[in-house]
């Protein structure tokens, strides 16, 4: 047992005297809190898009329904005058007007056709009305269904940041860069939604299993340059680690350094931190926790405030966790 806990020390970067309850820092309660939230905030910004492409595809049909109508106008007010002038054409007039049966014949036959086109205008002018105003409905339904989702993002936002600000977690500089490699898109459902996932693949980097979503984060990583030690799943008692849902980076090449990063190490830490948040949207990214500062796609980054020692405190690695 104890050999256990020097190897795991070894491993995260903590002297195992002084090994902390959890190694990642924090709080369950605050990974519980940071995780309803970014998922909450996740599915409305989808359900908001979603709405916004069906707003854009019902004004089309709006905008064709109503245009169709207009030039129907003038055929359905020429049906209606000349139903007014000829009134109702009976067998009998026919018959009285008509100068032998074959007249009468080719006279049944005209109106018959009259009959028909008139018909076909009217139905077609009525069905580019009713879907007119369906889309109308539609487009009215859509917008409240936007504000909903809109007050949806600002609730979760807020809850992500009273989570942090009970561990001191206010406004941060953080980890940007322009220049960060463009990742290639993890799959999403048909309606722009994550799949769900499990630990259900092999992880590269351990004798555990990960998530399709988060194995593909790591090998987008790796492929643009970040091949420095990494850990994804391993035994914890809370947190994304044990459900196959986060990687720790080393910033240092061979393992985790019981050191706070500087020179090379922490421009690696920096440019892998900004390479996630500018990929979090194509990757499925959660949060990313980097130098005692977090980000979230609702937040931005925040100050991380965990006590203890570079692991704690994310100085010697990446912290990666995945929707």
């Amino acid at each position: 047992m104890a050999l256990l806990v020097v190897t795991v020390s070894v491993l995260l970067g903590v002297p195992a005297s002084a090994a902390p309850a959890d190694p990642e820092g924090g709080t369950k309660k605050l990974r519980t809190a940071l995780e309803t939230a970014a998922k909450g905030y996740d599915q409305a910004k989808n359900k908001l898009a979603a709405s916004k492409s069906r707003q854009k595809q019902l004004a089309a049909t709006l905008k064709q329904s109503e245009a169709n109508a207009a030039l129907l106008t003038k055929r359905v007010n020429a049906v209606a005058n000349r139903s007014y002038q000829l009134g109702r054409i009976s067998t009998v007039t026919l018959l009285l007007n008509s100068a032998s049966p074959d007249d009468f014949i080719e006279k049944v036959q005209s109106l018959d056709v009259l009959a028909q086109v008139d018909g076909s205008t009217l139905a077609a002018y009525q069905a580019d009305i009713d879907t007119a105003k369906q889309a109308q409905l539609a487009l009215t339904a859509e917008i409240a269904e936007q504000k909903r989702q809109v007050n949806v993002m600002a609730r979760k936002k807020r809850e992500a940041e009273l989570a942090l600000a009970e561990v001191g977690g206010g406004a941060a500089g953080g980890f940007v860069s322009a220049n960060s490699p463009a990742a290639k898109p993890a799959p999403r459902n048909s309606d722009g939604s994550w799949p769900k996932e499990s630990c259900t693949v092999k992880d590269p980097t351990s004798g555990g299993c990960i998530t399709p979503r988060t194995l593909h984060a790591y090998q987008e990583a790796k492929s643009d340059g970040f091949k420095r030690y990494t850990v994804c799943w391993s035994e914890r008692s809370s947190g994304e680690h044990p459900k196959g849902r986060a990687c720790d980076f080393s910033s240092a090449v061979g393992t985790f350094k019981n050191a706070a990063a500087t020179g090379d190490d922490k421009s690696y830490g920096d440019g892998l931190a900004a390479y996630f948040v500018k990929n979090a949207d194509k990757l499925g990214v959660m949060y990313v926790i980097w130098y005692r500062q977090i980000w979230m796609p609702s937040t931005g980054w925040r100050a991380y405030s965990a006590s203890g020692g570079p692991a704690a405190v994310h100085t010697n690695h990446v912290h990666l966790s995945m929707l």
